[in-house]
């Protein structure tokens, strides 16, 4: 094959690289990269519950692990404005489990340019605890608790909108 032959290959192979490339950061008319696509809330946030052991007729208190990507928050539970949205537990018990109290960790106060005064968040790991009662005729068996945690996940400039991360509680009745 002569070099005359092999350079409509070349230029065909340099196109389709080219389209490939804008199909993956397509520019816009002055020739700036678009932004990424938008953030969500859930995927910047994720949730972990252990195993939680419960005598029958007994309490125990559900771990639930909240670890945030660097970069990001979640709005303390209480938030600080009416109009942020706070992290949120919602359980829905069952097969003779009921819930208790849940108790939000304690958050901490951040300033942002965006905001009048500092704002209470979640950021890195954190746990929301609840208390979990098993009904003393419950069966002893693994039970699962379905469970959303509600997040409204914002970086140091915006708030992003709120997002739902189901989750299961898994409870060892003994």
């Amino acid at each position: 094959m002569t070099l005359h032959n092999s350079v409509p290959s070349l230029i065909l192979a340099i196109a389709v690289l080219s389209i490939a490339s804008c199909a993956k950061n397509p520019a816009n008319k002055t020739g700036e990269q678009q932004s990424a696509a938008p953030v969500r809330s859930e995927n910047v946030v994720k949730v972990h519950a252990s195993t939680t052991d419960i005598p029958a007729g007994g309490t125990a208190d559900a771990i639930i692990d909240v670890s945030i990507d660097d970069g990001y928050h979640v709005n303390a539970n209480p938030p600080t404005y009416p109009f942020l949205k706070p992290t949120e537990l919602e359980l829905n018990p069952g097969n003779g489990i009921s819930a208790g109290f849940i108790a939000y960790p304690n958050s901490f106060m951040k300033q942002f340019p965006f905001a009048e005064k500092p704002i209470a968040i979640y950021e890195g790991h954190t746990q929301v605890k609840v208390l979990l009662k098993a009904d003393p005729a419950a069966k002893k068996e693994l039970v699962r608790v379905p469970a959303k945690l509600k997040v409204q996940a914002c970086d140091e400039e915006v708030c992003y909108p709120p997002g739902e991360i189901a989750l299961t509680i898994p409870v060892n009745v003994r």
